[in-house]
């Protein structure tokens, strides 16, 4: 399956069925084909072929995700830049990924007029929605091509290059093919509950999860609604108003939407799936999602090089046969996968027995290529025979997966490790706090002491001291935080992930 087949698949169930809303605004399957095939004859007609590199920089929008299967249709690589990134990350990852083509909105003509006298090697500009110096209105880009089905033979089976987020220095570019994402889409059909023709709900930037959960949708005919911007009280008017069946939000997110006012007087009852991943979750507050939500909360495990599926629990997984909650498990990552080898493995490349702390390694389909001119850091990720992920974890006696920390996360104090994601699991039981990090800093008697910043509810107050207490009484003294900050906010990245490097950075003298 190449990207557009998604597509195409969805078109051969109705081209009149709805393919893709926002404000109101639908686009049927045959409308959004016939765009796709025009883009595809433009990009040609511009010069650009079978494995160039074309990148969207855009807010969640139709026609921009259409450009997507226009690309693909063109043998050409789908460059997803994220909006948020400041101006010089976007310009290092274009220029590093070879960018011949750029696909913007003109809101962010400011942004590309910057950065375009350092990219010699980008000799293509189409602005979506408007004019905007130095680059072609869409409209004309497109005068005179017809709609009608053409494509490209791509040059490789690599259909995506997307960069790795940035937060643990230098991004590197993935390299997805055609069978990752076939993989992947498979792995979600697999494992989730799909009744009728679903209605997927897009708040999170399509550059990211919230896109490429698109592509299984669009093979069952679905329904994608988008949201241009992030918006709570938007987002379950449209859970109700489109009766939504699928979606997907960051835990940050979902712990706000928890407390959102409209969320008990909202019809949720279409809902099948409610996706949640891309962080760790606290368990206390899944179960309130349970409760409030409902019993369709969703879990997924996966990074840029393994997208989104290595591990899946799917909505009946976070219950016991008699129904009650399976609580054990709401600190996992749920279960490795079908199509997905997951073992846990040391230093020295042995993999670990049941129940072991180890590196999180894997074999699959859904593994990248590799990273984009870096054959280096390729070895490097893939010795031993196995993808390594950077996660430590464990695998109990059900086969459920356990990540206890990122491997750089680990706080060694007293000569104990001390797996930080546990620190901030038992944190978010309490019910003060709305969000927490735990880091270790440097301390000349324990070597590094626990550290954790603490983010309360609006109007909740809490000492250091119970704070403390609570953490010991459920993880013990040596993973208790010798030092506890109450910020008002957490420094996050562009998807809602709290930036640790930065919270270190604030604190170190």
């Amino acid at each position: 399956m190449r990207l557009m087949d998604y597509l195409d698949k969805g078109a051969s169930l109705g081209a009149d069925s709805p393919c893709l809303t926002m404000g109101g605004d639908t686009r049927t399957y045959g409308e959004v084909q016939a765009l796709s095939w025009r883009v595809a004859r433009a990009l040609d007609r511009s010069g650009v072929g079978p494995g160039d590199k074309v990148a969207i920089l855009s807010a969640n929008d139709p026609t921009a995700f259409t450009c997507v299967f226009g690309i693909a249709r063109a043998g050409a690589v789908w460059c997803p830049v994220n909006p948020r990134n400041e101006a010089a990350e976007n310009r290092d990852l274009l220029d590093f990924f070879d960018t011949s083509c750029l696909i913007f909105q003109a809101a962010f003509a400011p942004l590309v007029a910057k950065i375009l006298p350092d990219l010699p090697k980008l000799t293509t500009l189409i602005c979506l929605d408007g004019p905007a110096p130095g680059a072609t209105a869409f409209d004309v880009w497109l005068d005179g091509l017809p709609a009608e089905p053409w494509e490209a033979t791509p040059a490789d089976e690599m259909v995506g290059l997307v960069g790795t987020g940035g937060t643990t220095g230098k991004p590197k570019g993935v390299m997805l093919t055609e069978r990752n994402l076939e993989t992947m889409s498979a792995l979600t059909l697999m494992g989730y509950p799909f009744e009728g023709r679903p209605v997927y709900l897009a708040l999170a930037p399509l550059t990211h999860a919230a896109g490429v959960l698109c592509f299984p949708i669009l093979s069952l005919g679905g329904e994608v609604v988008i949201m241009p911007a992030p918006d709570l009280t938007s987002f379950l008017s449209l859970v109700e108003q489109h009766r939504v069946t699928h979606t997907f939000l960051p835990p940050t997110l979902i712990y706000m939407l928890l407390g959102h006012e409209n969320l008990a007087s909202t019809d949720l009852k279409s809902l099948q799936c409610f996706w949640y991943g891309a962080a760790p979750m606290s368990a206390a507050r899944l179960e309130e999602a349970l409760g409030k939500i409902g019993p369709v909360m969703a879990q997924l495990f996966g990074q840029s090089e393994a997208p989104m599926m290595i591990s899946t629990m799917a909505p009946a997984d976070h219950f016991h046969a008699d129904g009650t909650p399976a609580r054990e498990r709401f600190s996992s990552a749920g279960r490795p996968a079908p199509l997905v080898h997951v073992a846990i493995m040391d230093d020295k490349g042995n993999l670990l027995p049941t129940g072991e702390r180890g590196e999180i390694v894997v074999r699959s389909s859904l593994v990248m290529a590799g990273y984009y001119k870096n054959p280096a850091a390729t070895e490097e990720v893939s010795r031993f025979g196995w993808h390594h992920t950077g996660d430590i974890g464990y695998l109990d006696a059900e086969n459920y997966l356990f990540i206890v920390d990122r491997a750089k996360d680990m706080i060694i104090t007293g000569g104990f490790n001390v797996y930080s994601a546990e620190v901030e699991q038992a944190l978010m039981a309490h019910p003060a706090v709305q969000d927490c990090a735990v880091i270790g800093l440097p301390d000349d008697k324990w070597g590094e002491r626990v550290t954790a910043v603490l983010q309360l509810h609006a109007g909740q107050t809490v000492t250091t001291d119970e704070i403390r207490a609570f953490v010991k009484e459920r993880v013990g003294s040596v993973k208790t935080p010798k030092q506890v900050e109450l910020w008002p906010d957490l420094p996050r990245s562009k998807v809602g992930k709290v930036l640790k490097t930065e919270v270190k950075s604030r604190l170190l003298p």
